[in-house]
């Protein structure tokens, strides 16, 4: 790349520098440099994402909830994210079909 590749002289960003080596088929050759532009662009997303989470468990296990154990809010937490499964299903059946679980636990 030192001789000034054309494919990599009007690149406007990190993700036309993903393009552009993954077209020039030098994802192998440079494979650290693709490792990190691939960071760099999942980065934003992932730390979204994980936003996202503890925004969700914050409004959950707010302060008037702060005592549930965390079986609890691990249930709470599968019904908010999946909200479009819960749609149709009653409040009632799902609390019914949570308190009717068995503990998963095994004691050794």
């Amino acid at each position: 790349m030192e001789h000034g590749d054309p494919r990599f002289s009007d690149l406007k960003g990190i993700g036309d520098l993903a393009k552009a080596l993954v077209e020039a088929n030098l994802v192998e050759t440079y494979s650290l440099v693709y490792l990190l532009v691939k960071l760099t662009l999942i980065l934003p997303v992932a730390t979204a994402t994980v936003e996202r989470a503890f925004s969700s468990m914050k409004y959950i296990k707010d302060e008037l909830r702060s005592s549930i154990s965390d079986a609890f809010l691990n249930d709470c937490l599968v019904c908010y994210f999946e909200k479009e499964v819960f749609v149709n299903i009653s409040n009632d059946t799902i609390i019914d079909r949570f308190q009717n679980m068995k503990a998963r636990r095994v004691q050794l």
